[in-house]
């Protein structure tokens, strides 16, 4: 329950803090005592600004998050005794939790003992983890390095074999004119911000998809009618529901923020995270798990004690309690907006624009969501127009269900795909979208039916319409099943397996459209200088959207098919490629600038750490012009329209001939 309020608490206080102030409200001074040969005394004294409190460790369970010291992460050969000893603290009664609270104000004190077991430390590390807090709330997580004999603290750089030495060095490419790297690093190009703006606009339609369903369509009266009647002005309950209406469009804009802070913390995170094979057989059996609740089998809801909870605080009054009201929403409508809203986390996490476009989506989703509360409080007598709840809105549900169930074995496939595991492919999973779309439109014809359905005497006109343009979709779909198709399915491009991904093994290469391909970097690069062509280095994935659209529906055109094929040696390297690992002699530790390790075993994590050591990108599809001496001939190009991308393999071209 806390955790709820505190995550909302801390995802908030991220975006406010950004605009509000630079500096960290706490100022950490460090000191150590010896008290034996084993033992030490570690104080922290803690200076904190004006308004703002430290919550104490031993603040009460059910409130806010209570401080935590402990050994750093991989810090180790002593042990802590017992917890850290305090400075005085406060105590206040907190309306919202119901308890009294223990916090630091202006400055606190803590003296945390250790013992050595390892006597031979000069140095050790400790981790605070702790929350503080204002009119809203931030998370404080740092580490602390004591000397304990008084000298210099030594920046640790981990050991490594000779052999990885050299394989770290080795990923550092000799380019040249690296300049054209940075053509377009400042400020996102048109097309990434038209991409945005798609992202923004789907999850705007998931917004109005969930604002139909039952979880949250009747709150529209009932929720607008309490702020115009408990307001004494008319125009204070406007001001009041516009501000409710922003509150729930903020939330689910905070949702997303933690990914930014996760991915500049390490820019492969989200790769690792969409990538990961059992990861996407977990979003498989969640939206599995979603599709069932849709159909009416079961009904997912959060414990009544959160929304119960947030209620109460929603009375304080204000700003706060409005704020509170927001939050309530957002509980009450779960079992609607959450199956929504994963399907939006995973499909985000999975495609290639990271936390930004994560971000333009739940910003599009919240937005859509709000709209309805601010616009009926501005014209509350439009409130008699909205249709009566009925069985139009458990019909919009099923068929949520519907794309639930497609869209889960999307990730189905993409960890066939990563895993190799053969079994999901291209033409199998074509035919399961087919009986699921075939099964959608019996529904809508009236022919099957769900738990909590009404039976339908009179199939309208409206539901005949949207069977049948659901039924053209499974007939489009059709030759995609077939050996040669006698129409290409664009749409699918993207979703389903790539086509050389297929049961009549139509090609043994493994490269997309049939082109000759390297999956190695050293090969291609040797054989690019054997025959004196340009390389195309094409970081891509077997779980990359965009990928899969790129090769499809621009590589195919034939003037960029062709260029590829006769002028460019393609190199495709795969960052998801984990499942297949390096040869015991090439498997290392790379040591990265902090002097942290990552093990680089898969080639997967080679041409990933490749990608981001030498292009300061970690996205896919990404592509590099190279010549065979290592020199950068244009700017990179991602995901694009086929004009730009063909005049971009025109212009590389160009420059490698001059």
């Amino acid at each position: 329950m806390k955790r709820v309020f505190t995550l909302l608490l801390f995802i908030l206080g991220f975006s406010f803090a950004t605009f509000a102030q630079d500096d960290d409200p706490l100022e950490v001074e460090t000191s150590v005592k010896k008290i034996s040969d084993t033992e030490y005394d570690l104080i922290f004294t803690i200076f904190i600004e004006d308004d703002w409190h430290l919550y104490s460790q031993y603040n009460p369970k059910d409130a806010s998050l209570p401080m935590t010291i402990k050994p750093s992460v991989g810090d180790e050969g002593y042990t802590l005794v017992g917890k850290a000893v305090e400075s005085e603290t406060t105590t206040e009664y907190s309306e919202i939790w119901g308890v009294d609270e223990i916090f630091f104000t202006e400055e606190a004190t803590l003296t945390q003992r250790i013992k050595l077991d390892d006597t031979s430390l000069r140095q050790i590390s400790l981790n605070i983890d702790a929350q503080v807090c204002k009119e809203f709330c931030l998370p404080y997580d740092n580490d602390f390095t004591f000397s304990l004999d008084g000298g210099d603290i030594v920046e640790t750089v981990a050991e490594v074999s000779e052999t990885s030495k050299e394989l770290t060095s080795s990923l550092n490419l000799d380019l040249k004119n690296k300049e054209l790297l940075n053509a377009n690093v400042n400020g996102a190009t048109d097309e990434e911000k038209g991409n945005l703006f798609n992202i923004f606009l789907l999850g705007f339609l998931g917004g109005l998809i969930a604002f139909l369903t039952p979880c949250v369509f009747p709150l529209i009266p009932l929720t607008v009618s309490f702020f115009t009647k408990q307001s004494e002005k008319k125009s204070k309950g406007v001001t009041n529901s516009i501000l409710y209406g922003f509150f729930i469009a903020a939330i689910y804009v905070a949702l997303s923020l933690p990914f930014h802070f996760a991915d500049s913390l390490d820019p492969e995170i989200l790769n690792t995270i969409s990538t990961n094979m059992w990861l996407n057989i977990f979003f498989f059996i969640v939206l599995v798990f979603f599709a069932g609740s849709f159909f009416g089998f079961y009904s997912i809801t959060l414990p009544s004690s959160w929304s119960n909870k947030t209620d109460s605080a929603s009375g304080i009054g204000g700003i706060i309690g409005i704020f509170f009201m927001a939050v309530t929403l957002a509980i009450v409508s779960f079992s609607c907006t959450g199956p929504i809203l994963g399907s939006l986390l995973a499909g985000s996490l999975t495609s290639d624009g990271g936390p930004m476009q994560l971000t333009a989506g739940m910003g599009g989703f919240g937005v859509a969501l709000a709209l309805p509360f601010a616009f009926f409080a501005l014209f509350p007598k439009l409130l008699s127009a909205l249709p009566k709840s009925g069985f139009w809105m458990k019909a919009i549900t099923v068929m949520l269900g519907f794309i639930e169930l497609a869209l889960a074995f999307k990730f189905l496939s993409n960890a066939d795909l990563v895993g190799q595991w053969n079994f999901l492919k291209r033409e199998i999973f074509i035919g399961i979208w087919i009986l699921i779309t075939v099964l959608a439109a019996l529904f809508m014809f009236g022919v099957i039916k769900f738990p909590g359905g009404e039976k339908v005497r009179r199939v309208s006109g409206l539901r005949i319409v949207i069977g049948l343009a659901v039924l053209g979709f499974a007939v489009y779909m059709g030759p995609g099943v077939t050996q040669k198709p006698i129409w290409n399915q664009n749409l699918l491009s993207g979703f389903a397996p790539p086509q050389f991904y297929s049961v009549y093994e139509l090609q043994d290469n493994k490269c997309p459209l049939a082109l000759n391909c390297f999956k190695d970097f050293d090969e291609g690069m040797a054989y690019a200088k054997s025959v004196n062509k340009p390389v195309l280095l094409d970081f891509t994935g077997w779980a990359c959207v965009n990928c899969r659209k790129m090769e499809e529906n621009v590589w195919s055109e034939n003037n960029i098919y062709n260029t590829l094929k006769d002028d460019y040696v393609l190199i495709s390297l795969y960052v998801d490629d984990n499942e297949n690992t390096l040869p015991p002699e090439e498997q290392f530790d790379f040591v990265k600038p902090s002097g942290k390790i990552k093990k680089i075993r898969t080639y997967g994590e080679k041409w990933a750490t490749l990608q981001t050591v030498n292009f300061k990108n970690a996205s896919q599809p990404f592509y590099v012009q190279l010549s065979p001496e290592m020199e950068v001939l244009n700017s990179p190009q991602q995901y694009t329209d086929k004009l730009t991308y063909y005049n971009w393999l025109k212009e590389g071209l160009k420059n490698f001939k001059e």
